[in-house]
């Protein structure tokens, strides 16, 4: 949906921010209590989805053509196409009815994989809350429409471009639009139209979210028509690719470059040798095809489509396919506490007064301030509120939402006829709006209890308690509060609270460390209680706090991370530093977290992982989403994602190393012989029969070593992979020759027919060997890879003799052909054997 279109139909004016509200809720015909149903789906079919490029329309047609639209498949259509009209139609026909084979197999499993990994996505959608028919109901964010009345609380995503309505402390991160790491705060006040994008107070844009605070908004543009689009358009080509893209990258073109010499090289050849021009066009194009691994992308997107579906039964969720293959390589894990290393639920252990006794004066504000707070909901305040009745809510008057940069929330309450503002956050932060101290004997000069503060802090924290501060302050005949406001209170208690560890949390941090991946602690906690809880799961090392980070260069940290295991008093900020610096160190980054706070974190990692019951910032922020927040559930989807990663591998290694032997031994015999060894027809069937197998990898067996350690694309490896093996598979390529040539004075007909037999079916058996490092028999391949192995040799062998052999150019074979045959298949099987003996590049 174009900007245009949209307004077509009803839009607001170009600057909505500076617009009156009334007379933008007129233009896009919204009102109270919000759209109809009715209304809602009418336009939702008019504009289409909420998202940025409709990727599901016509995405059948777009993948179908795909097969067929690589520059290879076209000259080879295209020289076919010239054949026939030479007069040569039956080749010309065989040969585009394998293309269309292949075309047609490769979009069948690419289609298949797609709609597989959309009904898992859809298990952790990111979802809005809109008024509806005068209710307020959860829709999926891409079926927002013009004139919806959405409803944003700490946490959210704002799903379209809005005006805002109703603010109530709203602070909103537009790092994703303007790259400021500070909230702004929203009203619905409108401000001139030439103001800067990061300064329109009026307006919530798409993709930004909201850090605290809560209030209402009017959808103005959705999808291609809002400023998020743009920005999204604009670094649409910008080289922001992964692990997984640069792997592919780099195996593309090595495969060019090899494929290029030999083509080249084999075409001009046959010219030299005399033979007809198309005719040489067409071997030499199908050698590349033989070369090209053609069904790659469906291999690869039915591969990450079943790792993502066994994932799924394992609780992880996959948002992000290539995501697996960095989930996989992952080799440190950076993650919160709470509820990955702890228990998650958090128990308000005592309200406590400045004498160390437990007190109803400190528990009935802390419930107030618990209670009556709009920002978020948060494990502490829920801790709080435990078996509590919620207090009245006309005694709440206006609330200063909590923020990461003040770490405070203070809700300002009528308390018997006298506005009190009530605070409570970290003690640190607390504290430094304080100056008095209320005890036993009386209201007293903070100083003279901060010692004893300091002590009993300290003491409570190595118990592994997380320490709160609260203070209130008398505002005599004020209905509204401000930061400012947070000044000259009096501190009156401390809550603590309690997080125990999990009891598997020990042996998962174990389980991960024997696949290679360290785990690190990054929390906002204090570096005592963050110790504490380290030591109890056996997570040691080094400690660095997020005062120190500050102080540190770039470089610096990249060199301190490396022995450290707990990041503690950290900031959002710190958390993508961090990150950054682990990745500058080498190390591939996966991190956990839920929170607003982390959603830096997230989009800096390698690999984001977040849980379902995360804020909608996080778990929109992830490539990884786990049903159930659990380090074992991070150790069981990593062993998936080496699975899945290993089954690509072997495609492409097995395929590389057949392709590169026989397309020499091809070349080396085009120029020996007086005919073409193998036809073009002949050429790219082999290549759809030994294809078909293929299909089914993704479903293979993997040994246990094969992951157990983090691996990445090393396409140094698949080179030697390819020469080696590659050389082998060339060296019994070149004895079949011979044998064939000079054993049995082999014909045109009957020697295509011998190589044709020999190279199928020894690049199926070769795949049963080189899948795994073991002795082949001694490792189980998954059962549709050994049945559509077998079905394919046995339609090998049988195509001789059925009525295809004449149109195919094939002959039947005596008996002691087929026998030196199927001796030389053996042969080559234990050459493969021996020589992956002592070349293995899984142990490279």
């Amino acid at each position: 949906m174009t900007q245009g279109q949209q307004r077509s139909s009803g839009g607001p004016s170009d600057a909505f921010w500076a617009s009156d509200l009334a007379k933008v809720c007129r233009e896009v015909g919204a009102r109270d209590g919000g759209l109809s149903d009715e209304e809602a789906a009418d336009r939702l079919r008019r504009d289409g989805p909420n998202q940025i490029g409709n990727v599901r329309r016509h995405r059948d047609l777009r993948l179908l053509l795909k097969q067929f639209t690589s520059p290879i498949i076209l000259i080879l259509s295209g020289a076919t196409v010239l054949s026939m009209v030479l007069g040569d139609i039956t080749d010309g026909v065989i040969i585009l009815m394998i293309i269309a084979a292949s075309g047609l197999l490769g979009f069948w499993q690419e289609r298949s994989a797609g709609r597989a990994v959309d009904a898992l996505q859809a298990r952790v959608q990111v979802r809005t809350e809109v008024c509806r028919s005068g209710r307020e109901v959860s829709v999926p964010a891409t079926d927002v429409v013009v004139g919806d009345i959405v409803v944003l609380r700490a946490g959210d995503v704002v799903p379209a471009d809005c005006r805002v309505v109703e603010s109530r402390g709203m602070q909103v991160d537009q790092a994703a639009l303007t790259g400021e790491p500070f909230p702004v705060e929203k009203k619905p006040d409108p401000v001139a139209a030439d103001t800067p994008l990061a300064a329109r107070a009026s307006a919530l844009y798409m993709g930004t979210h909201l850090g605290s605070g809560e209030g209402t908004g009017v959808v103005v543009q959705t999808g291609d028509a809002t400023e998020f689009a743009g920005v999204s358009a604009r670094l649409a080509g910008r080289d922001v690719r992964g692990g997984f893209e640069r792997g592919l990258t780099g195996y593309g073109l090595l495969l060019v470059r090899v494929m290029a010499v030999l083509v080249i090289a084999i075409f001009a050849v046959n010219l030299v040798l005399g033979r007809p021009l198309v005719d040489s066009l067409l071997f030499s194009v199908a050698l590349a095809v033989g070369l090209t691994p053609q069904i790659l992308p469906a291999i690869i997107s039915v591969s990450l489509s079943v790792g993502a579906r066994q994932m799924a039964r394992e609780q992880v969720i996959v948002r992000r396919l290539d995501a697996i293959d960095d989930f996989g390589a992952m080799t440190v894990l950076l993650t919160d506490k709470t509820g990955t290393v702890t228990s998650g639920v958090v128990r308000l252990d005592a309200t406590l007064d400045l004498d160390g006794q437990d007190s109803d004066d400190v528990r009935r504000p802390a419930r107030l301030n618990a209670g009556l707070q709009r920002g978020f909901a948060n494990p502490l305040d829920k801790a709080i509120m435990a078996d509590a009745p919620p207090p009245e809510q006309r005694r709440r008057l206006d609330e200063v939402p909590y923020d990461f940069r003040r770490k405070r929330l203070s809700v300002l309450v009528d308390e018997a006829g006298t506005p009190t503002l009530i605070c409570k956050g970290a003690l640190e932060p607390v504290l430094a709006v304080c100056t008095t101290a209320r005890t036993r004997n009386g209201t007293v000069p903070l100083e003279t209890v901060r010692d004893a503060l300091d002590h009993r802090f300290a003491d409570l924290s190595a118990q592994g308690f997380r320490v709160l501060g609260l203070a209130i302050r008398q505002l005599p005949g004020r209905d509204s509060a401000s930061e400012a406001d947070e000044a000259e209170m009096t501190l009156i208690g401390l809550l603590t609270f309690h997080d125990p560890p999990k009891q598997t949390a020990t042996q998962a941090i174990k389980d991960l460390a024997a696949l290679g991946i360290t785990v690190r602690l990054v929390t906002g906690d204090n570096h005592l209680a963050a110790s504490h809880v380290a030591g109890q799961v056996n997570l040691s090392g080094a400690q660095l706090v997020g005062r120190n980070i500050d102080q540190l260069s770039d470089r610096d940290l990249a060199e301190r991370v490396a022995s450290t295991a707990v990041f503690a008093e950290v900031e959002p900020l710190h958390k993508e530093r961090i990150v950054r610096a682990m990745r500058a160190a080498g190390a591939v980054v996966g991190y956990l977290g839920d929170g607003i706070n982390d959603a830096p974190g997230l989009h800096a990692a390698d690999v984001g992982i977040s849980v379902d019951s995360a804020v909608d910032v996080a778990k929109q922020s992830a490539a990884i989403v786990l049903l159930e927040k659990d380090l074992g559930v991070v150790a069981d989807g990593v062993r998936l994602g080496r699975r899945t990663f290993m089954n690509t591998v072997k495609y492409l290694r097995v395929q590389t190393s057949a392709a590169f032997g026989n397309v020499v031994s091809l070349s080396v015999a085009a120029v020996l012989l007086p005919f073409l060894p193998l036809l073009p027809r002949q050429i790219l069937l082999l290549n759809f029969l030994s294809d078909v197998p293929y299909t089914a990898i993704s479903t293979d067996n993997t040994d246990p070593e094969q992951v157990q350690r983090p691996r990445t694309w090393n396409v140094r490896a698949i080179r030697n992979f390819m020469l080696v093996f590659g050389t082998v598979s060339l060296a019994f390529s070149l004895v079949t020759f011979l044998v064939l040539r000079l054993g049995f004075g082999a014909d045109a007909e009957v020697f295509r027919t011998g190589w044709f037999i020999e190279f199928t079916v020894t690049e199926i058996a070769v795949l049963m060997v080189l899948r795994t490092n073991r002795p082949f028999f001694r490792s189980r391949p998954a059962r549709p890879l050994l049945v559509t192995s077998t079905a394919m040799a046995a339609v090998t062998l049988a195509l001789p003799y059925t009525p295809l052999a004449g149109p195919l150019g094939l002959a039947p074979l005596n008996g002691p052909i087929i026998a030196a045959l199927a001796g030389l298949t053996v042969a080559y099987i234990v050459a493969n054997e021996l020589v992956k003996r002592f070349f293995s590049p899984d142990r490279q």
